[in-house]
C-alpha cells in the first residue's frame, strides 16, 4: 500500500483527501519511523495528488498495511469484487461480476480458485495485475486455480499456479499435518468425516495396509490417532509418495510405516485366483502384482473411487488368512431419487448428503447402499474361499455416506469383517 507520510497531526491532510477522494478505506492510519503518521491513498490516483504547501508530506511504501475496520467487516467474497470494480473502473460488466468467484480453498497463503474462476477473454488483458489484486484481497501470497481432474487413473489434479513460486501448501486436519503440492496431489475436504471417523477406531497393535495411499489422507489417521502399530502404504503417483514421506516425519511416525511404490509400467508374473473382475490390466493393479505382501494385515483400507474393486483379490491376500480382519472399502453408489423423497414424507431424513459433501447427522442407510454392501460381501467371500480353499465368513459391521460425489452419486464405506471359518 501507498501512504502519506505526515510529522504531525493528520486530521487536515486526511480531510483533504476524503474531499479529493483519494483516501483509501480499506487500511487503517499507521505510524512509522520518525514520528510520521501515514495516511493509505490510492495508488491507482497518485498522478491526480495535490496538497497544499502547508500540508508537507512524501510517500512511503508499507508492505503489510493493516486492514481498516470496515475492511475487516467486508464478507471476503465482496472484498474481493470491490477490488476487482476498483481495479477495472468503466470496463466493469455484469458478465465479469458473473465470472467472479465466490468461494474458494485456502491452503496457508495458497488460495485456490475454482475452474470456473476468471474465465472470460477481458481479464487475460489485465496481466500478473489480475493475479496480484486477488490476492492482495484474499490475504494471499500464491494462487492456483482447479481444472478438471486427469484420466490417468491416479486421479491428478490439473492445477495451474497463478501467482507463486510452487505450489507446496500445509493442511491441518484433526490434529494431523499433511503437506503435499496442490499442482500435483489431490486433497480433498470432504473426506473430514470419515477422517474422523477412522481415527476413533480401535486399532491398538494392529497391522494395516493402505492400498491406495495417496499423501496419507487415511494412513495417518490410523497411525497418529487410531494407534495401528504398522501401516504398509502402497502408491504408484511419485508426487503423492513424496507428500506421503514428508506427511510421515512431519508427523512422528516414520518408524512405524513402509511405503510400497510401485511402478506402473511393469507387471511380474504373481498367481492370482482367475476370475473376470479380477485380472482386469490396470495401472493400478499392475502395483498390486508387484506387491509382495501377504498374510500380514489386521485391516486393509481401499480408498478409492469410483470404485476399488480391482484391490478387492489382493486385500484378501494380504489379510492374515489365519484370523482374518476388517477390510474398509470405498464405492460410489447411484441412489435414485425417488418421488416420496422429493415430498420428504413421514419426515424422515431423505437427503443424507449436503451439497457441501458434509455427512449430515442421522443419515439413514439407503436401499442401493444396503444391496450394494451385501454383493461386495458376496464376492469378498468367494475370492476368500478361493484363495484359501476353505470357506469364509463375511459380516457388515458398518455402512456409511463419505460424501456427495455427483447428483444422486454418493461416496460410501463399507467395513467388512472376514474371519475364516472353523474346519
Amino acid at each position: 500500500a501507498v501512504g502519506l507520510g505526515r510529522v504531525r497531526l493528520p486530521w487536515p491532510c486526511r480531510e483533504h483527501l476524503e474531499e479529493e477522494q483519494l483516501l483509501d478505506g480499506r487500511y487503517r492510519l499507521q505510524q512509522v519511523p520518525g514520528g510520521r503518521v501515514a495516511l493509505p491513498v490510492l495508488e491507482e490516483k497518485l498522478g491526480q495528488l495535490q496538497l497544499p504547501q502547508e500540508m508537507p508530506c512524501g510517500l512511503v511504501h508499507i508492505q503489510d498495511p493493516v486492514p481498516s475496520r470496515a475492511a475487516r467487516r467486508r464478507p471476503p467474497a465482496q472484498g474481493l469484487r470491490d477490488e476487482l470494480r476498483r481495479l477495472l473502473g468503466e470496463r466493469w460488466a455484469e458478465e465479469l461480476e458473473r465470472d467472479v468467484p465466490r468461494s474458494w480453498q485456502r491452503h496457508g497463503d495458497l488460495i485456490l480458485l475454482s475452474e470456473d474462476s476468471f474465465r472470460a477473454a477481458p481479464w487475460e488483458s489485465l496481466g500478473p495485475v489480475l493475479w496480484e489484486t486477488v490476492a492482495l484481497a484474499l490475504g494471499a501470497r500464491r494462487l492456483a486455480r482447479r481444472g478438471r481432474v486427469l484420466p490417468d487413473g491416479m486421479r491428478s489434479p490439473s492445477v495451474t499456479l497463478l501467482l507463486g513460486q510452487d505450489g507446496w501448501v500445509e493442511h491441518v486436519d484433526n490434529g494431523i499435518r499433511y503437506t503435499f503440492d496442490v499442482t500435483k496431489c489431490m486433497f480433498s475436504p470432504g473426506n473430514i468425516t470419515e477422517k474422523l471417523r477412522v481415527a476413533s477406531l480401535p486399532c491398538s497393535g494392529e497391522v494395516l495396509v493402505d492400498l491406495y495411499a495417496g499423501i496419507g489422507y487415511f494412513t495417518l489417521p490410523y497411525l497418529v490417532h487410531a494407534a495401528a502399530a504398522f501401516a504398509h502404504a502402497c502408491e504408484w503417483n511419485g508426487h503423492a509418495v513424496e507428500a506421503l514421506r514428508r506427511n510421515l516425519v512431519l508427523n512422528g511416525v516414520q518408524d512405524r510405516c513402509h511405503i510400497h511404490h510401485g511402478d506402473s509400467r511393469q507387471v511380474s508374473g504373481a498367481t492370482w485366483p482367475r476370475s473376470p473382475r479380477s485380472c482386469v490390466a490396470s495401472p493400478s493393479l499392475s502395483l498390486f502384482f508387484q506387491l509382495e505382501l501377504r498374510d500380514v494385515a489386521d485391516r486393509v483400507n481401499l480408498g478409492l473411487i469410483p470404485s476399488s474393486e480391482e484391490g478387492w483379490p489382493v486385500a484378501c491376500r494380504v489379510l492374515k488368512k489365519d484370523t482374518g480382519g476388517v477390510l474398509h472399502i470405498h464405492h460410489n453408489v447411484e441412489t435414485p431419487v425417488l418421488r416420496a423423497e422429493r415430498a420428504g414424507s413421514d419426515g424422515e431424513v431423505q437427503h443424507p448428503m449436503e451439497d457441501s459433501g458434509k455427512e449430515v447427522v442421522g443419515a439413514r442407510i439407503r436401499p442401493e447402499w444396503q444391496r450394494w454392501a451385501e454383493a461386495t460381501a458376496a464376492r469378498i467371500r468367494g475370492l476368500l474361499a478361493e484363495l484359501h480353499g476353505q470357506q469364509w465368513r463375511t459380516s457388515i459391521l458398518h455402512i456409511g455416506a463419505v460424501k456427495s460425489y455427483a447428483p444422486h452419486v454418493h461416496h460410501v464405506v463399507l467395513d467388512l469383517e472376514c474371519r475364516p471359518t472353523l474346519p
